[in-house]
């Protein structure tokens, strides 16, 4: 494959190129690693940027509906929109149903959106392995706005806080008591909690709600990455399309309002640290996923299990074996 010519289609726009690189860098193939990071060595010179929005929440509280109404709403303020969708896998196949994009039906048509779901496969923290990749390049594609929908609401689900300038937690009204059900870490990650189905016979419940969610926000400590009055709740539909605006303009008043004191570039600096010490350490247990090391490791399990040797000490001469 030449990336030259691939990196520059993806400068272009070009969706179908788009998604070949997406799938180039998803394969765990060695070839294929090192052709993705040389393309993506090519593309990091374009200084694009796109606002990259991070979403969880609980099962059934309509996130694909929201991403939808939310996504056409910004194509028809003449943004482009990319939509970056995580599936669990299956802990016995492996497979996952990749099934956003026929739920997202409108946004699907639209030019000037891109909709790509990826499976989680074995990896932890909602988003996949190499969702940070893929977001580099509908970056480097152009794209305004970039949605990660995380597989939904965990504990784990808060390292989608490293790959975003913005997260918002969605929840449903009258959900149960969702105070105590959603985990205190994902909800100190939230820039904006939006209670969706704010419609019809919910409404009133949907308004009761996010009272309840603002009044336990003021009951967190101040972060300094925000104004005053961030973390906010708000309600919104995502059916009728009502409270969309207002939480877009929220949006970009937080994001504007970060960018004026330096936390913008704070934040994303401080994310490529993360990730640099994330691929170290995959780097380093990928080594142990080699026949020397596989056959080593047989060795002293062995030892381990006849109780030769303990634990600590089998581990430690398996790392001296590796360097």
């Amino acid at each position: 494959m030449q990336t030259d010519s691939l990196s520059d289609r993806i400068l272009n726009g070009e969706r179908r190129a788009l998604a070949r690189a997406i799938t180039l860098v998803e394969s765990n193939r060695a070839d294929h690693r090192a052709q993705a990071s040389e393309l993506l060595t090519q593309l990091a010179g374009s200084g694009r940027q796109a606002l990259r929005i991070g979403l969880s929440g609980t099962p059934g509280v309509g996130k694909s509906t929201f991403i939808e109404s939310f996504g056409m709403m910004l194509t028809g303020q003449g943004l482009r929109v990319a939509v970056l969708a995580v599936d669990p896998s299956s802990a016995r196949s492996g497979g996952s149903i990749l099934g956003d994009k026929t739920r997202m039906e409108r946004l699907s048509r639209e030019k000037n959106a891109f909709i790509r779901p990826s499976p989680s496969q074995s990896h932890l923290g909602g988003v996949a392995r190499r969702t940070r990749e893929a977001i580099a390049l509908c970056e480097a594609a152009g794209y305004d706005v970039v949605l990660i929908e995380t597989v939904g609401v965990g504990q784990s689900e808060t390292v989608v806080s490293e790959l975003s300038d913005l997260f918002l937690l969605l929840l449903a009204p009258a959900g149960g008591d969702e105070l105590q059900g959603v985990k205190r870490g994902i909800m100190e990650m939230a820039d904006i909690i939006l209670i969706n189905k704010a419609d019809g016979d919910l409404r009133a419940t949907a308004t009761r709600t996010c009272a309840d969610y603002a009044g336990a926000l003021r009951l967190l400590r101040k972060r300094p990455q925000d104004p005053e009055g961030f973390p906010k709740a708000m309600t919104v539909s995502a059916v009728e399309e009502h409270g969309l605006e207002q939480a877009w303009d929220e949006m970009q008043s937080l994001t504007q309002w970060r960018r004026d004191n330096g936390i913008w570039e704070a934040n994303r600096a401080a994310q490529a640290r993360y990730w640099f010490d994330q691929e170290v350490r995959h780097a380093l247990l990928a080594r142990l996923d080699t026949p020397q090391a596989k056959a080593e490791m047989e060795r002293l399990n062995a030892e381990v299990s006849a109780g030769h040797l303990n634990p600590a000490k089998a581990a430690e001469e398996l790392l001296g074996a590796l360097t």
